[in-house]
């Protein structure tokens, strides 16, 4: 029997919005890397996209969706979950970066 830890309540928002992406990913045909390296990607100011494999299967499968472009209506659909300028858990990074804080930094 495996016990689980109680989840910290901003954990516990990012834990949600990791599920609503996943929905989104699987509408899109994408795996939840694909997405999260289109999503970076989409970043005007973004010139490549850090990746962090553990495993050759794990570099394999993100070398593979290196290239994938979101439309814009996926785009919209994260800017949904996780809207531009939202931090789910202020209390980990206490910083504030300037394209939260100044919408001209932003992606659109």
């Amino acid at each position: 029997m495996q016990l689980q830890q109680p989840v910290l309540p901003g954990n516990a928002a990012k834990l949600t919005a990791v599920g609503e992406l996943k929905k989104v990913a699987a509408d899109a045909g994408l795996t939840l890397p694909a997405l999260a390296t289109g999503f970076v990607r989409s970043h005007p100011a973004i010139t490549s996209v850090i990746i962090g494999p553990r495993t050759h299967d794990q570099l394999t499968s993100l070398l593979d969706v290196a290239g994938t472009v979101l439309s814009g209506d996926v785009l919209d659909r994260i800017d949904e979950i996780v809207p531009p300028g939202t931090d789910l858990n202020h209390d980990v990074t206490h910083y504030d970066p300037p394209a939260l804080t100044d919408k001209t930094l932003r992606r659109r």
